[in-house]
């Protein structure tokens, strides 16, 4: 269910190279979290970095919302760059896994492989 690659750069190069890939497969940026810091500021202390972009492609979430509804429960998609093991890692969670765990919708599979396909792109253009 989770796609997940390495890559030697920082985690701050790898946001700042996967924020131009999202841009350059028709995507864009929503939201951007950085989650260490956000927790910093809670006074819960993360040791690692972890920062979560939201992606979306307007035409794609209009394709799956016109489908079902409900399936904004999964939208947008997410993107997450983080330090483990002493290694920057750039993760997602599978469009196709989680569209077809989701819904039966008839439309949907050709939406997620899409989407699922642009997104691995995107990630190993940022690696």
């Amino acid at each position: 269910m989770r796609y997940i690659i390495e890559t030697d750069k920082s985690p701050a190069v790898a946001v700042e190279d996967l924020r131009a890939a999202v841009a350059k497969h028709g995507f864009g940026v929503l939201h951007a979290y950085d989650l260490q810091q956000t927790l910093q500021s809670k006074g819960f202390p993360l040791p690692h970095a972890c920062h979560i972009l939201e992606v979306c492609n307007p035409e794609q979430a209009a394709k799956v919302l016109t489908e079902d509804m409900g399936m904004n429960i999964a939208l947008p998609c997410r993107i997450s760059v983080y330090e483990e093991d002493g290694r920057t890692k750039i993760a997602t969670a599978l469009p196709t896994k989680l569209l077809s765990a989701l819904s039966a919708g008839p439309g949907l599979s050709a939406v997620a492989v899409d989407v699922e396909t642009k997104m691995k792109a995107m990630m190993h253009d940022a690696a």
